[in-house]
């Protein structure tokens, strides 16, 4: 039992450190420490739910179930994954792919405390697959869209000035205009707000430029997502 309990957490915590160093590279909240620690106590909670069935049920007496532990460590983790999602001002949410990474870190330590090694790994390595390698294949012979991303521009301009002119550069450099949002300021000024579909290829500070130069322009706020 010492032996099979040591390499059940030793395969945890590998398949954690996978989970994590995938994390890290991209400078995400979940990092190597974290997800190693949710897979290898996900596996303890999973081997000892499993233990105490034969070491605590008596026959005949006792209904015990061997993954009552286990099933509450699923709900135990969203807590963890809402900590890591992230609204922005902008209304962005980001974090849902680190969430379900960790989901996806506690899943893999049940499997492996479970005794399911082939799968457990089967699934990290088609995981790490689905989050690296497989989205630039869908880019590259999917349809434009996919190869866009998005940015949330703010812009002060003076009073009654024409905005169409900025929609026009806006156009110029195949940019699509998703929402847009027009406000007066205190000041007299007026406060646009756009989120735009824009290229991969054209870089955040090229947008900046290009709206800074249009005349009327006071203020530029550029962010990508």
């Amino acid at each position: 039992m010492t032996y099979d309990f040591m390499i059940k957490l030793s395969i945890s915590l590998f398949l954690g450190l996978l989970i994590g160093i995938d994390r890290q590279l991209k400078s995400k909240p979940l990092g190597v420490k974290t997800s190693m620690v949710i897979s290898v106590a996900s596996c303890l909670v999973t081997l000892v739910s499993i233990e105490a069935v034969h070491r605590y049920s008596v026959p005949g007496h006792t209904n015990m179930d061997p993954m009552r532990l286990a099933a509450q460590v699923v709900s135990g983790v969203g807590f963890l994954g809402a900590g890591v999602i992230l609204r922005r001002s902008n209304d962005v949410i980001s974090g849902l792919t680190t969430a379900s990474m960790v989901w996806a870190a506690s899943g893999l330590g049940i499997a492996v405390g479970a005794g399911f090694y082939y799968e457990a790994i089967t699934a990290s390595l088609m995981i790490i697959f689905a989050i690296n390698v497989l989205p630039f294949f869908i880019k590259m012979i999917g349809p434009s869209s996919l190869r866009k991303r998005d940015l949330s521009i703010r812009i002060e301009v003076e009073e009654n000035h024409d905005l169409n002119a900025l929609f026009k550069e806006i156009k110029h450099l195949d940019m699509t205009i998703k929402r847009v949002k027009v406000r007066d300021l205190d000041n007299g000024h007026q406060r646009l707000e756009m989120l735009i579909l824009a290229p991969e290829k054209i870089y955040t500070t090229d947008v900046y430029t290009l709206i800074k130069s249009v005349h009327h322009v006071l203020s530029v706020d550029v962010e990508s997502r």
